[in-house]
Parts: structure tokens; sequence; C-alpha cells
């Protein structure tokens, strides 16, 4: 079967749309699954529905990438955006011809291919998506480097030579999971401006005439497909082997923190994509951490206990469902100020859709870890705003999720190894705590408390929470009821209580 390319697409009957010259508008530090199903998607859609008619170059950001093997498939690539919308299930497949090419700098001549696209007028947009750890400031990234070390300091690089050749500013889109992102990379460059002791004039340009963006991003992409005959099989329907296919789940949101105009001069909104420009991705974020990083936590742990495995499976048992949609819609919502709340309600519902995707089996193990520092920042604000927005009253779902957690970490203490708390579930199965040394240490020297004296340990835990939450008027004890019903009659049983 011969490889992806144009004349092997054409010879296929691929009946969709394909772009095959254009210029090359945007710079795009990192050729992995995600960009490849997120912001390559986007530029495509561009294409197609607003005309944009541009192409990305993808730079590799490490030695080992997969820039030989984009170039030999001429940038094309197969996408399949998978997944549950409004109850249906949605298999769509998408070849994507928004690449043009990609350049490794680390090759031979690779650096200067990408100063080369640094000083062309085509130029509009540079996307970054180098891994939490990319946008760091490293003393051993110099000026004369080819490439620089860390990807602040190529980008520095790229902006001196764009300047130097006397080209417009450009808009530059961070991707990286750090809150702040695009804050964050612009003060790396400038920081490097400094330490390379760079022009008064570049600094100025630099920060005057280019926009850098924080951005959010928000589409699970699980990537390559694992399964060697579910592979086989695609490549075979579709008529050709693609070794860059590509997989994400079909909800998709891009939020982009940049002054006004910048909707009208990205391509997006003409394209009717889900991508926004605000003046301020914080309550984006806030609606992210809450809503749906707050429901995994929130469910996941609770859910484990009685039985459960995978997140899809949630979705299918009516307690469960019921209480993440209880969780959702009458706790953590009414305390999410900033956004309109039609909004906030039509985000909560892509929720359930998405955690019934069915093609991604998301284990709640996997979900577990970490879940101490995972429920202070994704439920416990909640919580707390709305106690106060309701005289006091407590919020009986995320009361019981606390409840549940101390549960999840408490259940059958069995030993404690370097892999974690060993536990065991109603079902008989051990399972394995996995968070922060001290927080497992704490569960294991109260494995033998009461109920009672466990909850008040927890609570009265400052490490874990920065408070005493001992001090929140009828908590404490209705966490440790929570937390006996749940050792008494079954997590679901005290899931369903409070529907």
């Amino acid at each position: 079967m011969s490889q992806l390319n144009y004349d092997v697409l054409k010879q296929s009957g691929y009946k969709g749309y394909v772009l095959k010259e254009a210029p090359e508008k945007v710079m795009q530090f990192g050729e992995g699954n995600f960009l490849r199903a997120f912001v390559d998607y986007f530029f495509d859609i561009a294409n197609e529905k607003a005309g944009w008619n541009g192409k990305a170059v993808l730079v590799q950001p490490i030695a080992p990438g997969l820039a030989d093997v984009i170039n030999q498939q001429e940038g094309l690539y197969t996408l399949y955006l998978r997944g549950t919308e409004k109850g249906q299930k949605v298999d769509a497949r998408r070849v994507i011809s928004a690449c043009s090419r990609a350049v490794n700098p680390y090759a031979a001549g690779g650096w200067e291919k990408v100063l080369e696209l640094a000083r062309s007028e085509d130029l509009e947009i540079i996307v970054s998506n180098t891994t939490e750890a990319g946008i760091v400031h490293e003393s051993e990234s110099r000026f004369d480097q080819e490439p620089p070390v860390s990807f602040p300091a190529k980008l520095t690089r790229v902006l001196y030579e764009r300047w130097r050749a006397g080209r417009k500013g450009i808009t530059m889109l961070s991707c990286e999971l750090i809150d702040n992102n695009g804050k964050e990379l612009l003060k790396c460059v400038n920081q490097y401006i400094d330490d390379w002791k760079l022009e008064a004039g570049f600094k100025e340009w630099v920060n005057k005439e280019n926009i850098c963006g924080s951005t959010l991003v928000d589409r699970i992409v699980p990537g390559r497909i694992r399964d060697p005959q579910e592979l086989e099989a695609l490549n075979k329907a579709n008529g050709y082997e693609d070794q860059l296919l590509d997989v994400g789940e079909i909800f998709g949101v891009w939020i982009i923190e940049g002054p006004a105009g910048l909707e009208d001069k990205l391509p997006f909104k003409k394209a009717g994509c889900p991508v926004h420009v605000v003046p301020d991705v914080t309550p984006y974020k806030k609606r992210k951490v809450r809503i749906l990083n707050g429901a995994h936590t929130g469910f996941v742990l609770g859910a484990y206990l009685a039985g459960f495995d995978i997140v899809r499976d949630c979705m299918h048992n009516d307690t469960v469902r019921g209480f993440m949609n209880k969780m959702l819609n009458e706790e953590i919502i009414p305390t999410l100020h900033g956004l309109d709340r039609g909004d906030l309600n039509a985000f909560a519902s892509a929720v359930q859709d998405r955690f019934n995707n069915p093609f991604v089996n998301h284990e709640l193990m996997s979900i577990s870890l970490n879940s101490t520092s995972k429920w202070k920042a994704r439920n416990l604000p909640s919580l707390l705003g709305y106690i106060e927005e309701n005289g006091g009253k407590l919020p009986p779902c995320l009361t019981l999720s606390l409840g549940a957690y101390i549960a999840f970490y408490s259940n059958n203490v069995k030993e404690l190894t370097d892999k974690g708390l060993v536990c065991q579930r109603a079902k008989g199965n051990e399972y394995v705590v996995s968070d922060d040394r001290w927080a497992l240490e704490f569960f294991w020297q109260h494995r033998n408390d009461s109920p009672e004296a466990l909850v008040h340990a927890v609570l009265i835990n400052t490490q874990m929470w920065d408070q005493d939450l001992t001090k929140i008027p009828g908590f404490e004890n209705a966490v440790a009821a929570d937390l006996k019903k749940i050792r008494a009659e079954g997590a679901e049983a005290a899931f369903k209580s409070v529907l």
C-alpha cells in the first residue's frame, strides 16, 4: 500500500477538501498529535470555509521528531474526530492539508530554514506547544547557537531575524498547559534580549508591534491508534498508508487572550470555528477547571469504590451521572461569575457527551492520581463559594465528594509501598493510591482512626487545604456522616442519597 501524499490521495478517490499550494503564514513549534488535531485542524477549516489560503510550517522543538515523515507525506495526514455529540456517536474523517512541510532545526541547514521563514513577508502567526517544560529561561542558551537550547531562546532569535529584516510584527499563540502561557513566554523572550544585550529598538519592537497571546486549549487527543488491526483496517479503507494518522475528540474550544480587533484579524471567526478572542482568559480557565476537571475529581473516587473502572460506564449509570449533573448544575455553575450562564450550561452539557465518548476508555484510576491537590484546586473553591453565597448552607454533592476522597484513601488500607498506598475496594481487588508522599504517609498514619477522628484529622490539615476546614459550621459532621454511609452502604448508595 502506498504512503500518503497528494498523488496517492488523488488516486484513493478522496472527495474531501484539499489545498495543495498556499503561502506559508504560520510557523509552528511542535509537530505532535495535539497541535495537528487541534490548531492545524482549525487552520484547515479556515482555508476551506473562510478562504484564508495559508499553510503552516512545522518546526521540531527537540532533536527527535516527525519532520522526515511529515515531508514524506507532503504535510498530509488523516484526522479522525470521534465521540458523542448531542447523544449521537460521531466518527468523522478529514485529510488535513494545512501543513506545507516540516523543518528539523537540528539537521544540517535546518536552523537557517527556520530563520529564512522568520524573514518572510507571508508569515503572520507563530504557534507553539513545547510541553509545560518548554517555556523556561535556560542560561545555557546562546544567541550564536544553531539552534539555541530552549524554545523561548529560539523564538527570540526568530523575532530578532524578523526585526532585522524590517518585517511587521506577528501574533504568537502559546498552547503550552501553564497559566498565562503567553505572558510567561514573552517574559522569557525579554530575559534573553537582556542576557544577549540586544538592541533597545528590538526590545521595543517585540513588546509593542507583536501580540503574544495567552491561550486556553481544550480538546482530548488520544493521538495515534495503538491497535495494529484497527490501524490496518483504516489504512485499507482509506486506500493509503498514513504514518501520521491522528485521533481527537469531537469537542474542541480555543480561547485566545488578545486585544480588540485580533478576532477579525485571525481567520477562525469567519470560518465558524470554536476559537474565541477575549480580553481575559482567566474566567474560561476557571470554567474548565471547575466544571470539566471538577466533575472528574468530584465523582471518580466514589465511582471507583462503587465498582466502576472507566468514565464512560459512569455516564451509563443513572445514579453516578445524576450525581455529577446535580453537582455541576446546582453547586458549581452558580458560583462561577463573569461568564454567561447559558455558556456555562452548554459547557456542562458538553461534558456529559465528552465523558460518554465511545472511543476513549478513560480509566478512573488514571484520573485519581494526586487527588489531594486536585480536590483543593478544582472542588474546594466551588464548595467555599457555594457556602458563602447560600448563607452557610452546605452543598450536598461537593461535601459528599470530599467524603468519597477520604474513603478512597482509607478503604481497607493494606500497606504503604514505594508505589503508593495499597487499599482494597468492596469488589475485592486491591488498588494503589498515588499522590505526594506526605499525603500518603498521612493516611497511612491514620489508617486505624475512627471515621470521626479521620475526618477531623483531614479537615484540620492545613498542608492539604491551606486552611482549617473544621471552622466551616456543620461541615465536619456532614463529611463524617458521608464517610460512614459510604463504608456502610457503598458509594453508589451514598450518591443516590443526595439526589
